[in-house]
């Protein structure tokens, strides 16, 4: 008996078979039925090749959201900046912000025979709690805080409390929130209570139909803003991302609103983009540069077996106010 004969008998794949055997990612499905085979036909694998790996790869993986993301950017760049000299390589997997990728990408570097993962997480899922377990070296997740792990993460719901304070001294008094799902728990979650905050202390009501969902790009927020538009006039737009916020300002330019005077729009990210719009945007500027440093100090410290328990680093942040918000540089029409 060999995997081939299990995976055949179990009716499944070669390597779902050989992720069983190694404690990887598998459908409930999958497991059910390799579990089964196993049983009725007695089968264990050698350990021999559970022994085999003894050297170091000199490699290191990096799972991202996505490559055509300047904050992503930054923070590769600040992890290959603190591995130059290293002499280790980076690996880097895509994700294209889907959940299914990650996993799939974190079970891959499992097997794939690197010293260590540097994680830029997103949405946490049963199957990432999984297969997370199952990664037997070392981990660092940036961008979001996850318990159990070591994490390097933002202060995302000071940066949204701070942005939304800002529009309200600014004289905005019913601020729109365009965010993103409450699953990313930074950017989303964190980001709505920081606004929720800002609101209850300047004593403002909560209104639900002020609250909105855009996804992660600036056609999204676009999109939103012209919906918002159609029925009123916000005195101001907080937005979960420098992304979404570019969308808003279009539409409000568009619809002959001077942005930074009728309307008055913050993001978060300090995005280079943003600097340059025909307005600049006001946004909180995050340190995702130094995110990827950290990160990869981190790593360093746990692959060489100096990580004593586990460690989370929070970031700061810093407001910084262009003419969106009513700056020297405000849009005249």
């Amino acid at each position: 008996m060999n995997i081939t004969e299990i995976a055949k008998l179990a009716g499944v794949s070669k390597t779902a078979v050989s992720r069983y055997f190694n404690q990887g990612y598998l459908s409930e499905e999958k497991r059910a039925a390799i579990a089964a085979v196993v049983e009725q036909t007695g089968y264990a694998p050698s350990e021999q090749a559970r022994t085999l790996r003894v050297r170091r790869s000199r490699q290191i993986g990096v799972v991202m959201p996505r490559l055509n993301s300047e904050s992503t950017a930054r923070v590769v760049d600040g992890i290959s900046l603190s591995l130059a000299g290293e002499g280790y390589q980076l690996l880097l997997a895509n994700t294209a912000n889907d959940p299914a990728n990650e996993v799939a990408y974190l079970d891959t570097f499992r097997t794939s025979g690197v010293d260590g993962v540097i994680f830029l997480g997103s949405i946490f899922t049963p199957a990432h709690k999984s297969v997370l377990k199952s990664l037997h070296i070392p981990v660092v997740i940036v961008a979001q805080q996850y318990e159990g792990y070591n994490c390097v993460y933002h202060d995302d719901r000071g940066a949204a409390r701070a942005m939304t304070e800002l529009l309200i001294r600014r004289g905005s008094r019913r601020p729109l929130y365009l965010g993103v799902t409450a699953r990313d728990r930074a950017a989303g979650f964190d980001r709505h209570e920081g606004y929720l905050a800002a609101l209850k202390d300047a004593e403002l009501p909560l209104r639900a139909e002020d609250m909105l969902l855009c996804d992660f790009t600036a056609r999204s927020g676009y999109d939103r803003m012209r919906e918002v538009l159609a029925q009123r006039t916000p005195d101001g737009v907080f937005c979960a991302t420098d992304t979404i916020a570019i969308g808003v300002m279009q539409a409000c330019r568009e619809a002959g609103l001077a942005v930074g005077r009728q309307v008055l729009v913050a993001g978060i990210g300090d995005s280079a983009l943003g600097r340059v719009t025909a307005v600049p945007l006001t946004s909180a500027h995050l340190h995702y540069k130094t995110s990827g440093q950290e990160a990869a100090q981190m790593l360093l410290r746990l692959m060489r077996g100096q990580g004593a328990g586990v460690r989370s680093l929070q970031l700061g942040y810093e407001v910084v106010e262009r003419a969106s918000t009513g700056g020297p540089e405000c849009e005249t029409i």
